[in-house]
């Protein structure tokens, strides 16, 4: 082979199964606003059931009420680290044809979304998220077990996602 010949270069061999395009694409990450949100459903959720369990322990003073709520304790600790994690494994990336978001820590996905199976955009945001200024989107397509998320983006970001993703469905006139 003559040293004048260019060199091809072939793309890096994919590092998982869940990281296709480690090279070509530009993973966008959400706010961690999203943890604050997600602490505060756990606490409330916690609070109640910490509060049944404290009623029932108190009048009847049997100890599987206590154990019960050291149980709960052990619970909340473990989904105050479970929940940073989660919410920084959240990303999403725009690509030409395509959107990719992938979540999970136990349990890896990496949805592929075209743009042209998308049927329509919404952008939702409950009370806690609009306190923390955040919003989700969600797209949905014809197969309902494809739909896909993007929680913890912030309104305009979202918005702009949402137009961007709604232009393009209809550009490639299958889906919107």
């Amino acid at each position: 082979m003559s040293d004048d010949a260019p060199e091809v270069r072939l793309p890096a061999a994919p590092t998982s199964p869940l990281e296709p395009w480690p090279e070509t694409v530009k993973w966008q990450s959400i706010s961690t606003d999203l943890i604050w949100v997600e602490l505060l459903r756990l606490a409330a959720g916690v609070a109640v059931v910490s509060a049944v369990l404290g009623v029932g322990w108190a009048l009847t003073g049997s100890w599987p009420f206590g154990l019960a709520l050291g149980a709960v304790g052990l619970f909340a600790l473990w989904r105050v680290v479970t929940i940073v994690r989660a919410v920084r494994a959240w990303g999403y990336a725009e690509r030409e044809d395509d959107l990719l978001v992938r979540h999970g820590l136990l349990v890896r996905r990496l949805s592929i979304v075209p743009y042209s199976r998308m049927q329509f955009v919404d952008v939702s945001a409950g009370p806690l998220e609009r306190a923390f200024d955040l919003a989700t989107v969600q797209l949905h397509t014809a197969a309902a077990a494809s739909d896909a998320r993007v929680p913890g983006l912030r309104p305009a970001e979202a918005s702009r996602l949402r137009d961007r993703l709604t232009a393009l469905g209809e550009d490639r006139a299958e889906g919107l």
